[in-house]
């Protein structure tokens, strides 16, 4: 047996690297290689994802920013996992592994037209553009073949739990990031109001100078919150709503959603005073996550028919969403919401909740 790294790389290889199909036996150890080295993909790609939002409420954008060089390297992992799978056939179905060629090939695509985008358009923070969304549907369809392959592939138990649990943080992660442009934005608005503009002077003239105005509090609403107030609640409550759902089901167990929920509030709350320490502006914070995902694990824990509690269950995640960011409005900080739109949030949420329902009844019994 060799020694020191290549050693290991080479008996890895000698061991492993063989052309094979999809759903092959896979050894428990390389099984437990693979997903774990899929999590330290993804959170890279996660650090590298947050620093980014920060810098661009900060500086001009840079294709070499430490930023995005951190994300760089997670999509590196990512890539090389896909490819590793492809040919080996080792810890992968064959839909598993489709959704993951599918999802990188879809975020390899989107990158050049996000560059192109950006090299035609300028500046262009908002999260919600075309090609920003192709890398957020890109890492989606990449972290269902993950989840796929974790369920079917990685051992049982404890670790295989947290595991998963963790894989559906990062696709919360990934329906909530978006929402970031406007939890910037409102304390980004803030401090121009308090007189201490966290953005340097150069991008709020660049920022400015696209719209054809002088450095004043409208260049800077146009900047940090362009979008309409409706988005906000019914985009973050409907996909984290579905999100949690599909996470409770697949991880079986009491709590599931509030775990995946909690994880992710957590991280952003730690990444946050970390952000500040190195001077980049920080955000405000959906603590009231937090409860949504309690809600969901109450629907799923009563004794309600399925078409009752998905609409009871739709209800207080739509509830305590609106009534969670007002009170954060008020005492902390949040984005400024259109109500009304609870209504259509509510509807959403209610119709894919029983689609979700009814998805599992017909092609996952298991998770019914």
């Amino acid at each position: 047996m060799n020694t020191g790294v290549r050693g290991r790389v080479a008996d890895f290889r000698d061991q492993y690297w063989e052309r094979g199909e999809p759903g092959r036996d896979t050894p428990t150890p390389l099984a437990e290689l693979l997903y774990r080295l899929w999590l330290v993909g993804l959170l890279l790609k996660l650090l590298g994802s947050s620093w980014d939002v920060a810098w661009h409420f900060k500086w001009l954008r840079d294709e070499l920013a430490p930023p995005h060089l951190l994300n760089t390297a997670g999509t590196i992992i990512v890539v090389a996992l896909t490819l590793f799978h492809t040919f080996t056939g080792y810890g992968v179905d064959r839909l598993a592994l489709r959704l993951m060629q599918w999802g990188t090939g879809v975020f390899l695509i989107a990158l050049p037209i996000d560059l192109i985008n950006h090299r035609i358009n300028g500046l262009d923070i908002t999260s919600w553009s075309g090609s920003h969304a192709m890398l957020y549907l890109g890492t989606a369809i990449m972290l269902a073949g993950a989840i796929r392959g974790w369920l079917r592939h990685y051992p049982k138990g404890r670790a295989g739990t947290f595991g998963l649990a963790a894989l559906w943080a990062f696709f919360l992660e990934n329906t909530w990031f978006p929402n970031q442009h406007q939890e910037y934005g409102v304390v980004s608005l803030a401090a121009w109001d308090a007189g201490r503009p966290e953005a340097e002077p150069i991008l709020l003239q660049f920022a400015a100078d696209q719209i054809g105005r002088p450095v004043d509090r409208s260049a800077v609403l146009s900047f940090a919150l362009p979008i309409a107030d409706w988005v906000y609640p019914l985009w973050g409550l409907v996909s984290t709503g579905v999100v949690l759902v599909l996470a409770r089901r697949t991880i079986g167990r009491p709590w599931s959603a509030t775990l995946v929920a909690g994880g992710y509030v957590a991280y952003r709350c730690l990444v946050w005073p970390v952000l500040m320490g190195i001077g980049f502006p920080t955000s405000a914070m959906p603590l009231f996550l937090l409860l949504v995902g309690v809600c969901v694990d109450l629907a799923h824990t009563s004794a309600l028919p399925r078409v009752a509690a998905a609409v009871l269950g739709a209800a207080a995640v739509t509830g305590i969403g609106y009534g969670g960011i007002w009170v954060q409005q008020q005492w902390l900080a949040a984005p400024p919401i259109l109500y009304p739109s609870a209504w259509v949030t509510f509807a959403l949420l209610t119709a894919l909740w029983l689609g979700v329902d009814q998805w599992a009844r017909r092609r996952a019994p298991a998770l019914a």
